[in-house]
């Protein structure tokens, strides 16, 4: 069990909390994280925002969806929590001009992102009221924000060799569709947003259709190539 440092409302329904301990993580791998043994009995896969090892702490950026996210919003500091973790296929780290796309709290593991990156930019999509705009800020790097509407209108892909990308599925699809379109020759790569229930890829409950078959979201991905994977409609 670990400590909880803060857990702060950002939004009127997102949370960003922060945990104390020793930890490791590449970006985009996420936790299971679990409030207790108790119910709800399943952890909830949560994106690594940040971790910095030297302040011993790793934070985790989430929106409250259901029972268990619900009871974590109620966590105060001193509480405790269950991490397990890093997991998941991350964003490779490549060279290059490179953009951060994200849609939502689809945004989550692209603050973590940022810093192994060299002066990436940003564009960040919100349906209503933006959040950690700030946060993003500090880094200083160049940043497009949109409310409403789609990020995607921003973005002009043969501008950049590698393009890393997390958000809801339609916004997902809708950059494939861009990337055919623009004729889009460079990098880009989906984050994809599944429940999961154990994060090691024992239940299968998490399965994605990719063109050489189904692939475990907790451990080939969350990080797809675009060209490899099949967003259902």
């Amino acid at each position: 069990m670990a400590e909880i440092l803060s857990n702060i409302q950002v939004s009127h329904d997102v949370f960003r909390m922060k945990v104390a301990g020793e930890y490791e993580g590449k970006p985009g791998q996420f936790f299971m994280v679990r409030k207790d043994r108790g119910l709800p009995l399943l952890p909830r896969p949560l994106s690594i925002f940040d971790l910095q090892r030297q302040k011993h702490y790793i934070e985790f950026l989430y929106q409250v969806v259901g029972e268990g996210t619900r009871q974590f919003a109620h966590l105060r500091r001193g509480d405790e929590i269950e991490l397990t973790g890093p997991l998941g296929n991350g964003f490779p780290i490549h060279e290059g001009r490179t953009a951060l796309v994200g849609g939502g709290i689809g945004i989550a593991p692209l603050y973590y992102t940022a810093s192994h990156l060299l002066r990436p930019d940003l564009y960040l999509g919100f349906r209503e009221e933006p959040y950690v705009i700030q946060a993003f800020k500090s880094l200083g790097l160049s940043m497009q924000v949109t409310v409403g509407g789609s990020i995607l209108d921003q973005l002009n892909m043969n501008s950049y060799d590698h393009i890393y990308m997390c958000g809801p599925e339609g916004m997902l699809r809708a950059a494939q569709r861009m990337q055919t379109e623009q004729g889009y020759k460079g990098n880009l790569y989906l984050s994809l947003e599944k429940r999961m229930a154990c994060g090691i890829g024992a239940c299968l409950v998490c399965s994605v259709k990719t063109k050489s078959g189904n692939r475990r979201t907790c451990v080939e991905g969350p990080v797809f190539t675009a060209q490899e994977v099949e967003i259902d409609a």
